[in-house]
């Protein structure tokens, strides 16, 4: 067998097995569970010896995931795998990329350190870029970076009538521009301050001009919502149609979904973290880096 050994931890069956398809891969068994003091058992069952194997594991809720994920990755290496890569749909720990205050931890840095030790590459789907040019200045292994946009803009093509794509602040520009222009349709970036993890003020110019266009909101990650919350309302506000909301990443709360739901059209994320709303399918554009960085 000279494919890769495909692993999934816990929750990421799905994907892993579409992966597994799209690179010739074999499927990994790992058996997992939590001793009564709630230490973590953790045995890969699979012969791994000489081979290439890709653990999978999407980040979201992070601090649960990530003690199974490292010792599955460190298990793979001691058994004698050839290489240790790592696909995590949703890379988690980037937002805190500076001290703003005295004595913070920059977590996204720390994370990657403790990642960059076990696997020999990783890929994800949009990671949180924001003061980093790229992964490469925090992580020290090779790392694949898969676009989502062609998929987003295809989405809205086939599905929106006469949309105006809008960006609910400056963090999202990236990502609209590059949707807006494969989709090759206008977009509008909205101004937003924060003064909070929950409170925050957008900026509205005056959209008289796509009044007769289908509005979609479109950021990397829904979290708490409030940005695409209070965005919508200005929209309606101003005498448009319900937007359409689209997300790479959702992280979205019970509360936050349903708060969401109530003002909006459609929500629409892709498969990076599971959630009702999926329905982009991202395992092509990561199969696609993965054959990048192994030799199958």
């Amino acid at each position: 067998m000279n494919g890769p050994v495909i692993i999934a931890l816990p929750g990421n069956e799905k994907i892993a097995a579409q992966l597994a398809i799209e690179l010739g891969g074999t499927p990994g068994e790992l058996e997992t569970r939590q001793f009564p003091d709630e230490e973590t058992y953790l045995r890969v069952a699979t012969d791994v010896s000489g081979r290439t194997v890709i653990a999978v594991c999407t980040l979201d809720r992070p601090d649960a995931k990530f003690l199974r994920l490292m010792f599955t990755l460190a298990t793979a290496r001691d058994l004698g795998a050839r290489s240790v890569g790592l696909v995590a749909p949703y890379l988690s720990y980037m937002r805190q990329d500076k001290r703003f205050h005295d004595g913070e931890t920059i977590t996204s840095r720390n994370f990657a350190g403790l990642l960059s030790r076990e696997c020999d590459w990783l890929v994800t789907v949009d990671p949180h870029l924001h003061r980093y040019a790229s992964l490469d200045e925090i992580y020290s292994v090779p790392s694949g970076v898969a676009q989502s946009a062609p998929l987003l803009a295809d989405w809205i093509g086939k599905s929106v009538e006469r949309p105006i794509i809008i960006g609910p602040d400056m963090e999202s520009e990236q990502w609209v521009r590059a949707v807006a222009a494969n989709a090759q349709i206008p977009y509008v970036v909205l101004e937003k301050t924060r003064f909070g993890d929950r409170k925050i003020s957008i900026e509205m110019p005056d959209m008289t001009q796509w009044n007769d266009r289908t509005p979609v909101l479109i950021d990397d990650i829904i979290s708490s919502a409030q940005t695409m919350i209070e965005t919508c309302q200005h929209l309606i506000g101003r005498g448009l149609p319900k937007p359409v909301c689209l997300a790479v990443h959702a992280l979205l709360s019970n509360d936050a979904y349903q708060s969401l739901r109530e003002i909006t059209s459609t929500i629409v994320t892709t498969n990076t973290v599971v959630h009702e709303t999926n329905r982009i399918d991202v395992s092509a554009v990561i199969s696609a880096e993965v054959s990048k960085l192994i030799d199958l």
